[in-house]
């Protein structure tokens, strides 16, 4: 007598495997999508933060006895140019 083999395991087996893999992937991809994020979160902060300084140093300079404000003004271009 010959035994019909039981089919269903298998199939679990292979849907499992099948979900897992899926998911793996999912998986995989999303970090790099994270970490792009992150850095240009970080070249804004850098942007910002040359910003302020830049503005810190014209405030300073209109502060000064003696300078003109188109002297102040190149003061900052100069201190956003040496950012980039």
């Amino acid at each position: 007598m010959m035994r019909k083999a039981n089919i269903a395991p298998f199939l679990g087996v292979l849907a499992m495997l099948a979900t897992s893999g899926t998911t793996f992937i999912a998986i995989s991809t999303y970090p790099q999508v994270a970490r792009a994020q992150t850095e240009g979160m970080e070249r804004r902060a850098e942007r910002r933060a040359l910003r302020q300084h830049s503005r810190e140093v014209k405030h300073a300079c209109n502060a000064a006895e003696g300078r003109s404000r188109s002297e102040c003004r190149g003061a900052k271009h100069e201190v956003k140019e040496q950012g980039r």
